[in-house]
């Protein structure tokens, strides 16, 4: 890793900024440049005062000693002794002196994961206690409190109590065991599975860090589109070798399970869930993973979804399928992530509404250890759908919200979207499930429906690059997952705030105009490629640029033109009562404010009705002319982000300011084409001319359908 170089003559500090490659991420711990907060800081922490009986408490240990040894610019020592300014880490276990200075009630709320920090008297010393009922707990804290450095917060008196709102925090590495990525932007995958079992690769140990910084606790190791090699003897040392390199930060391994693993691999002529030798199969097949892996965390299962195999093949449903697992794992307390990503080799009806006809009937069907995981919203990872229609839909049925960090629908890992605008706006949905509120970060936490067992996950948008993510905002959004599964009430703004900080500078002109930046990035980009409820509009099968003309898929609703059908009278998907009648799975509230063209947000007005070409707008202007409006604003909002990223060239090092500013100008030029692309298609039905005001497309429509893309990552 690439650091600064410091020189202290004095109370002066010059800081040389040597070449920044990303690949320590919000983890800079560079020499904090404030001259007096520093002085501040080094009165206020002296030493490290921490047991070393658990290998999370020496990772603790570890990361404060390097932490605060980099920020404050002078080695910080670990001491038995206490000293003022001792920053110590204990459980009550440790020192029984806690539980009476926190108190029992404080403690408990807690439980095995949360932390606090607190400053107090300890033998007449003044130190900053973090402390915990488990382990974790200081982990998570030690981070939080390095956190607090690294964003120049005042450290004089804390008194700061944290519990994570969501019980599993997990990233999903769409990973195949032959090194590609499905919807990989960033390298290959960071797992070598040639040289596992013998050589853990340092990346291994820095991923478990920067995970453990942000609170995420488990990782799925697999693609959904899974392979039952993965569960064979082999390969089960090289998943084992992982997770004893992941357990110091507290990261437990998790793995996709292909439903025909037993015919695959075990010799068997059926993968039906209600056979007896199939349920001992999977009974001794998971035993077996838990003798190399003892604290295994489950698995998460695609089943009967894009040709995908799984109960239904065998007239059984989606909760006999869950359920088998669900037997297998729990004497260990492990757990089954169903995925409600489904649907139906044929096209019965609006792909909108399978999973909710699927899944809704079997409420309450499910096992108490297993959690359907549902997509953020009703197609797939569009830059703006709706919410789920099953959160709230399921009160028996804990639902663990699945987001997207890889960017396969929002310019892959060229153009800078921050997604907390995204992730909040669906959080933050009024599902109106049992009162007037009722938001699916309810749903998701289990605060509506009394749920212990909840979960959050996201796939990855991680590789072998070597700042991890491809675009260096694309951190933001690993970063922002783990904030937000800790801390649901988090605001994009906050988050932005701390990630610029601890990833660039403190400086405030950069901190403010970074953060404006970001974000605006999300409607930015949802205004160049789908403004307006417009969705699926990308290329065929890789899904890069536009391609909203395209008809030649082997299934209806693999095609753009499924969903926008736009024609002479108008464009947009009726999914009211006189259309495909989705709206009919929100509850009444919910589908009153869509169904009505008058009511309806016109973020969303194109995903439920088919509106007329001249019909007017809230602003007295026409559809068409709307739509003309928001692609030109969204090209001429990237040029913004263009012009405000050059003005931060000396607040920051080069490498990164080039290579963001390299990246920006392809998100231009690839706004451009989406706004031709689009508007140049839709004119053919429209027959009205694009406003006189604006520059002209500089290609034919025949040149942006003509174009082909054969080495795209999918």
């Amino acid at each position: 890793m690439k650091k600064w170089s410091t020189v202290i003559i004095g109370i002066l500090i010059f800081n040389t900024v040597l070449a920044e490659d990303g690949y320590r991420l919000w983890l800079r711990y560079n020499t904090i440049d404030n001259v007096s907060l520093l002085q501040q800081y080094r009165q206020q922490v002296t030493s490290i005062n921490c047991p070393s009986d658990d290998a999370r408490l020496v990772s603790a240990n570890q990361e404060l000693q390097t932490g605060l040894s980099g920020l404050l610019g002078k080695k910080i020592p670990l001491q038995t002794a206490v000293i003022n300014g001792t920053v110590m880490l204990a459980l009550p276990t440790h020192l029984p002196f806690i539980r009476k200075q926190i108190g029992d009630t404080a403690m408990a709320r807690l439980g095995d994961e949360g932390f606090i920090i607190r400053t107090i008297k300890y033998e007449g010393k003044n130190i900053t206690l973090i402390t915990a009922n488990k382990q974790a707990g200081l982990l998570y804290g030690a981070f939080h409190f390095l956190r607090l450095l690294q964003t120049q917060q005042s450290i004089r008196q804390l008194s700061i109590s944290s519990t994570p709102k969501i019980k599993l925090r997990l990233l999903n590495h769409w990973d195949n065991l032959n090194r590609t990525v499905e919807r990989g932007y960033a390298g290959n995958s960071i797992w070598d599975w040639q040289r596992l079992p013998g050589y853990i690769d340092q990346r291994y140990l820095d991923y478990a860090r920067a995970n453990a910084s942000i609170g995420i606790n488990g990782t799925v190791l697999t693609n959904v589109n899974a392979n039952a090699v993965i569960l064979t003897a082999d390969w089960l040392q090289k998943v084992a070798a992982l997770a004893n390199a992941f357990r110091p930060y507290n990261l437990k391994v998790y793995l996709t399970a292909r439903f025909s693993a037993p015919v695959e691999i075990g010799n068997l002529k059926t993968a039906d869930p209600l056979d007896p030798a199939v349920r001992k199969w999977w009974k001794d097949k998971t035993d077996e993973i838990y003798k190399y892996i003892p604290d295994f965390g489950g698995f998460l299962v695609k089943a009967n979804s894009e040709g995908q195999p799984g109960p239904q093949n065998y007239n059984r449903t989606h909760a006999d399928g869950a359920n088998m697992l669900a037997e297998a794992v729990a004497p260990h307390d492990g757990i089954v992530m169903w995925r409600a990503f489904v649907y139906s080799s044929e096209t019965p009806e609006d792909r909108f509404k399978q999973a909710y006809n699927e899944f809704k009937p079997l409420d309450g069907q499910f096992k108490k250890n297993v959690l359907v995981q549902v997509k953020n919203g009703p197609i797939d990872f569009q830059p703006r759908e709706p919410f789920h229609p099953l959160f709230g839909a399921m009160p028996q049925t804990p639902l663990m919200m699945e987001y997207q960090l890889t960017q396969e629908y929002l310019g892959f890992a060229t153009h800078l979207v921050y997604l907390a605008p995204l992730f909040k706006e669906v959080l933050n949905a009024d599902t109106h499930s049992k009162n007037e509120n009722s938001p699916v970060a309810q749903i998701v936490d289990g605060t509506t429906d009394e749920h212990t067992l909840t979960g959050m996950a996201g796939v990855s948008n991680i590789g072998s690059d070597i700042n991890w993510t491809g675009h260096p905002f694309g951190q933001a959004n690993w970063y922002t997952l783990g904030r937000l599964a800790w801390d649901n009430t988090l605001t994009p703004a906050q988050i932005a705030n701390e990630w610029i900080r601890q990833t660039f500078t403190n400086k405030q002109a950069f901190v403010d105009t970074v953060q404006q930046l970001m974000l605006a990035s999300r409607e930015i980009q949802v205004n160049y490629m789908t403004p307006l409820g417009l969705h699926h509009i990308m290329g065929y099968g890789h899904h890069y640029g536009p391609a909203p003309w395209y008809n030649k898929a082997p299934r209806a609703d693999w095609n753009p033109v499924y969903f926008h059908k736009a024609d002479s009278i108008g464009i947009g998907f009726n999914r009211t009562a006189t259309g495909s009648n989705a709206l009919a799975q929100y509850q009444p509230a919910v589908r009153q404010q869509f169904e009505n063209m008058g009511t309806c947000p016109e973020a969303f007005l194109l995903w439920f009705h088919h509106v007329p070409w001249d019909y007017k707008m809230h602003s007295g202007k026409t559809l068409w002319e709307t739509l003309c409006d928001k692609y030109y604003s969204g090209v001429d909002s990237v040029r913004w982000m263009q012009r405000s990223w050059d003005h931060l060239k000396n607040y920051i090092d080069t490498e990164r300011f080039n290579q963001i500013k390299q990246l920006l100008a392809i998100q231009e030029q690839e706004a451009v084409w989406w706004r031709n692309a689009c508007l140049l298609y839709f004119q053919t039905f429209s027959n009205k001319p694009i406003p006189e005001k604006y520059e002209k497309p500089d290609h034919t429509l025949a040149y942006y359908e003509e174009l082909e893309f054969p080495y795209a990552p999918h």
